[in-house]
């Protein structure tokens, strides 16, 4: 691992760091520490690190803002790489906009709906990034990436790097063929449209506000848990069985909306889990219903 570190840094790909916690780099402030963790400067940086992992045959995981995460207590074992400020570029033309993984979902349509380009007004309380959004087919208000993406361009683990199509990622709700591949989507074009920026941006607000409105982002969490067993929803299920503001250790289910668990105050990644299970189960019992997580745990010692 030392061997691996030392030539990270003299390739100079960005930051590098020995053992650092990853409660910093996660919405929820919970995960222990990565072994090694890498923040790439550029996307060809990126490639430069995987390549090197790769042929150190040491395991690794990429993460964004952390916002749909939930790390172990132990940390992750080998190199964590994050897509954050070096890989954020913006660029738009002819209402495509090309956009690296890493820039943050809440500022970029904050921005387009400020430039009077419509498509992203869904995004506006969406606390992840990018990447993480198109990985994962993120979605509010009726709308989704599927909708505005054109392509992405995808870094597989074997160092392939190309352009892949709305088709070929195989969307569905909440799902991306990313999710089955190991791919790492570094940047992507979304189909926009000029309109009135003052309309355009009053839209996106409300939609902000709706979010910060009804759901806890004023407390560590990491957005919805579950998934919508449709046409059910998992806060009115979760709400309905009476367990808003129930509490495992420092985790509890919001009292402001049922699907999200918050960090009332030194919760682990094990009172989570905990707390999890407890819906899951309690659910299962009254509704017949199997709940579905939304968020990525990362259990002890999982790796790629």
């Amino acid at each position: 691992m030392k061997d691996l570190y030392q030539q990270l840094e003299n390739e100079q790909i960005g930051k590098i760091r020995l053992n650092e916690p990853l409660s910093k780099h996660t919405t929820m402030k919970i995960g222990g520490p990565a072994d090694i963790f890498v923040e790439p400067n550029s996307i060809e940086s990126l490639e430069k690190t995987v390549r090197l992992i790769r042929e150190a045959n040491v395991p690794f995981r990429v993460i964004g803002r952390g916002s749909n995460l939930l790390v172990n207590d132990e940390g992750i074992r080998g190199v964590v790489i994050k897509l954050g400020k070096g890989i954020n570029h913006l660029e738009i033309e002819d209402e495509i906009l090309r956009v690296g993984a890493g820039y943050p979902m809440v500022p970029l349509a904050t921005i387009m709906s400020k430039k009077g380009y419509a498509g992203f007004e869904f995004a506006g309380g969406i606390p992840g990034s990018v990447g993480g959004a198109v990985y994962m087919n993120a979605g509010a208000h009726g709308s989704d990436i599927s909708q505005i993406i054109i392509e992405a361009r995808v870094l597989y683990p074997d160092g392939t790097l190309k352009w892949v199509s709305k088709e070929e990622l195989n969307y569905s709700y909440r799902t991306s063929a990313l999710q089955f591949d190991n791919g790492i989507c570094v940047e992507a074009k979304f189909q926009l449209t000029k309109g009135d920026s003052e309309k355009i941006y009053a839209d996106m607000q409300s939609f902000k506000d709706y979010r910060h409105s009804t759901q806890p982002y004023d407390m560590p969490c990491a957005g919805s848990i579950f998934r919508n067993p449709l046409p059910q929803h998992s806060g009115k299920l979760i709400e309905d069985a009476g367990l808003k503001g129930y509490k495992i250790g420092g985790a509890q289910i919001s009292e402001l909306h049922a699907n999200f668990i918050v960090n009332a105050g030194g919760a682990t990644a094990e009172n989570v889990r905990d707390l999890i299970a407890f819906i899951k189960n309690t659910i299962s019992d009254k509704n017949a219903i199997d709940l579905h997580t939304e968020i990525e745990i990362i259990l002890p010692q999982e790796s790629n």
